[in-house]
Parts: structure tokens; C-alpha cells; sequence
């Protein structure tokens, strides 16, 4: 079997294996993050929840699957290692701003729901105006 096919194989079966790992890390994990972010609403948590997890896939599978041509020929071991050290870091490095983004995205919605639960209600009325005789 050629060694380029070999490295192929390889690099989907570890990028594919990360990405799923990565995937259910951060649904189990984000699931109470979102729980706090909703105000407790745990259904659209979950709804929240399984949509940002297939986003995920989608976008990772798809770089992963594109990422995945090499131009180059691989013709010993060292040409492996050397192909798969490239590809799995260019993928590990997309996984992680992936990650970086959806906690960013995510905590700016849970302050600005702090904020708005903390905010006070407008001051009702100090006092009552009499009527005037001709009213």
C-alpha cells in the first residue's frame, strides 16, 4: 500500500476520532453553561446545545475533509510522521479557535444577561398630584 494512502488513513481516522472527542467534551461541559446563559430554560438549552454540536461537526468535518489533499508524495516513515504532524496540528489549532469562539460568543450572551437581570426597574411614583377644581 502506498505510503501516502497510509498517512490519509491515518490523519482521518485521528482527526475524525478528535473531533467527535472534542464534540462531546464541550456538549456535555456547555450543557449547564447554556442552562445559566437561557435563565434556567433547560429545553432550549438542549435545543441550543444539539445545534451548536452539528454546527461543530459540519464545520470541522469539513475542514478536516478538505485539509485532507496533499500534493506531496510521501515515500518513507519520516514522510508520514511529517505529513500527519502537519495536517493534525493545522486541525487541533482549528478545533481550539473553534472552541475560543463559541466561549466567547457564549459568555458575552450570559453578561448581557447578567447585566439585564441586575438592572433596576424605573422608580415608581414618589407621591400622588391632587386634582384640579375644573378636571
Amino acid at each position: 500500500m502506498d505510503l501516502t494512502v497510509v498517512s490519509y488513513v491515518v490523519y482521518l481516522v485521528i482527526s475524525v476520532a478528535l473531533t467527535i472527542w472534542v464534540a462531546r467534551t464541550l456538549s456535555q461541559n456547555g450543557r449547564v453553561f447554556l442552562g445559566d446563559v437561557l435563565h434556567g430554560n433547560e429545553k432550549l438549552a438542549d435545543a441550543v446545545n444539539h445545534l451548536l454540536v452539528v454546527g461543530f461537526y459540519l464545520v470541522n468535518l469539513g475542514f478536516v475533509a478538505l485539509y485532507l489533499q496533499d500534493d506531496t508524495t510521501i515515500s518513507d516513515a519520516r514522510g508520514v510522521f511529517e505529513a500527519l504532524s502537519k495536517k493534525l496540528g493545522v486541525v487541533l489549532l482549528v478545533l481550539g479557535v473553534m472552541h475560543l469562539g463559541n466561549v466567547y460568543a457564549l459568555n458575552k450572551f450570559r453578561r448581557r444577561g447578567i447585566m439585564e437581570r441586575e438592572q433596576t426597574p424605573p422608580v415608581g411614583p414618589q407621591g400622588w398630584v391632587a386634582p384640579t377644581a375644573g378636571a
